[in-house]
């Protein structure tokens, strides 16, 4: 890319594209809205954005519709499931608060984006409030909403992210095994990972 086409100025982002419409604006606002409240209720997914000393992390994060809990209009609560104890998001929060969030509802073409600032609890009446199987989350996260606003749905709708697959179409994408054996060289034993994953993750979804 050529310097004289890089965008490098607010004013030059602008130029481009213009002023964003009224509704656009008025759909932010600093609180948990109900409507935004009923959104939320509805999402078993959402995406967790970070940012610490050593950089950005994206996460997902993912239970039964409702799994992060509006304690009030201020304040979300997000239980931490077990997962490979890299722990990224979790040690951004320790260093740096901020935090995003993106709910996604399946079929719906809307998503819902929430900032705002987090901290990590292990309170135990929390851990247990929000066990699933007899198991409680390694700890809960909670969020102090600052801005809360819809995406609209132009993304979800070019990605056809929700057009049901014919039966025999199958994604022809690397299995997790083969990766880790590309990655290391074939040092891992990708085959047998493959194999023995579907099985691990089932006995420690919790």
């Amino acid at each position: 890319m050529t310097t004289s086409h890089a965008i490098e100025t607010i004013a030059q982002l602008e130029a481009l594209f213009g002023l964003p419409g009224e509704a656009s604006l008025k759909k932010e606002v600093p609180y948990l809205h109900p409507s935004y409240q009923a959104l939320i209720a509805a999402s078993p997914f959402a995406v967790l954005a970070t940012i610490g000393p050593g950089g950005l992390d994206a996460s997902p994060r993912g239970d039964p519709p409702g799994f992060v809990a509006v304690q009030d209009e201020k304040t979300l609560l997000m239980p931490e499931r077990r997962g490979n104890n890299r722990i990224d998001s979790l040690r951004n929060i320790v260093a740096d608060p901020r935090v995003a969030l993106l709910f996604l509802i399946p079929g719906v073409g809307e998503t819902l984006r929430v900032n705002g600032r987090a901290q990590i609890s292990v309170d135990p009446a929390l851990l247990e409030r929000f066990a699933m199987e007899g198991k409680p989350p390694k700890c809960v996260i909670s969020i102090a909403v600052e801005t809360v606003f819809f995406q609209c749905a132009r993304a979800i709708q070019r990605s056809k992210l929700w057009a049901p697959l014919p039966a025999d179409a199958k994604p022809e994408v690397p299995r997790p095994g083969a990766i880790l054996s590309a990655l290391t060289e074939s040092a891992f034993d990708g085959e047998t990972y493959d194999r023995e994953l579907p099985a691990r993750q089932r006995a420690t979804l919790y």
